[in-house]
C-alpha cells in the first residue's frame, strides 16, 4: 500500500469521528484565543510581557522588538489575520499555515531563553497546529511529491470515467435501478458519519501523554532557568550546594543582565558550596 492511499485512508476514518471533529473546533478556538491578545498589544505599539525585567534574556528580546518600528505592528497583524482565518471554517487551511511559522519560531525561542511564560503552552500550540493541518490533509495534500503522480492518473481515470458515465446515462433512464443503489450507498455513508461516536481512546491518550511531556518532561530537562523575577530565580537554589553559585547567576541575569550563555559558564565554573565542619 502506498503513502498517499495509506494517509488517505488515515484522514477518512478521522474524518468520520465526531470526537476528533469537536477537537479540531477545540484547537481552532485555543489557537486563536493565543494570538488574539498578543497580536492587539503589538497593533496598540506596547511591549508584549511589559512585567518583565528588560534584564532577562527574554527581556533584551522583547524590549529590542518593541523598538522595531513597523516590523513590530505587522507581526501583530499578521498574528491577528491567523487567528481571524482558524475562527472562519472555510479558511481554516490557510490560517493553520500562516499560524505555524510564527509559533514554531515562538516554541524554539522558548527553548533557547528558557522562558518560563511559554515553556510548555508553546510547544501545545505547535501539536495543535500540526493537527489542524493534517485534519485538513485532502486540501492541501497534492502539494506533497509523492501525491502528484496519484492525482495525474486519477484526473486520466476520472475523465475516462465521466466519458463512460455520460454515454451510460444517455441509454440509462434516470431513476435506473443502479441510481438507486447509488443514492443508497451516499445515504449510508452519510448516516454512518453522523452516527460515529466511538471514542478515540487511544488517540485521546496519546494527547494526555503529549501534555505531560510538555508541562512535566520538557522543563525538567533544563537544570536551572533564570525564571522571570529575582526572588523567583533564587528560590529554585534553595537547599541545595550551589546557593553561592545560584545567587551569582541570579545576580548575572536579573542584575547585570548579561546573556544567557554568558551566565551560565559562569555559574558552572562556580564551585559548590563549602560544607563547614563543626
Amino acid at each position: 500500500m502506498s503513502i498517499s492511499s495509506t494517509l488517505e485512508r488515515l484522514h477518512s476514518q478521522a474524518r468520520e469521528n465526531r470526537w476528533l471533529w469537536l477537537f479540531s473546533i477545540f484547537c481552532r478556538l485555543s489557537l486563536a484565543a493565543g494570538f488574539i491578545p498578543s497580536g492587539m498589544v503589538k497593533i496598540m505599539d506596547e511591549r508584549f510581557a511589559s512585567g518583565l525585567s528588560v534584564n532577562h534574556p527574554m527581556g533584551h528580546y522583547l524590549e529590542a522588538l518593541h523598538h522595531t518600528g513597523y516590523y513590530y505592528t505587522f507581526i501583530g497583524i499578521v498574528q491577528i489575520t491567523a487567528a481571524m482565518l482558524l475562527l472562519i471554517p472555510r479558511t481554516v487551511t490557510l490560517g493553520a499555515f500562516l499560524y505555524f511559522p510564527i509559533i514554531l519560531n515562538i516554541c524554539i525561542l522558548t527553548y533557547a531563553m528558557r522562558f518560563d511564560g511559554s515553556l510548555f503552552t508553546a510547544p501545545l500550540m505547535v501539536l495543535a497546529n500540526l493537527y489542524l493541518l493534517g485534519w485538513n490533509y485532502e486540501k492541501w495534500k497534492y502539494i506533497l511529491p509523492f501525491n502528484r503522480l496519484a492525482n495525474e492518473i486519477s484526473g486520466q481515470e476520472s475523465r475516462e470515467s465521466d466519458v463512460q458515465t455520460q454515454e451510460n446515462a444517455n441509454q440509462r433512464p434516470v431513476f435506473s435501478r443502479h441510481g438507486l443503489r447509488l443514492l443508497y450507498a451516499r445515504f449510508r455513508i452519510f448516516f454512518k458519519q453522523l452516527l460515529n461516536d466511538k471514542f478515540p481512546t487511544l488517540f485521546f491518550a496519546g494527547v494526555f501523554a503529549a501534555v505531560v511531556i510538555c508541562v512535566v518532561g520538557i522543563p525538567s530537562l533544563y537544570s536551572i532557568k533564570p525564571r522571570n523575577t529575582l526572588p523567583q530565580c533564587l528560590r529554585q537554589f534553595k537547599d541545595s550546594r550551589r546557593t553561592q553559585a545560584g545567587e551569582n547567576f541570579c545576580g548575572c541575569i536579573h542584575k547585570s543582565g548579561e546573556p544567557l550563555d554568558k551566565c551560565l559558564n559562569a555559574y558552572n565554573e562556580t564551585p559548590e558550596d563549602t560544607i563547614q565542619t563543626p
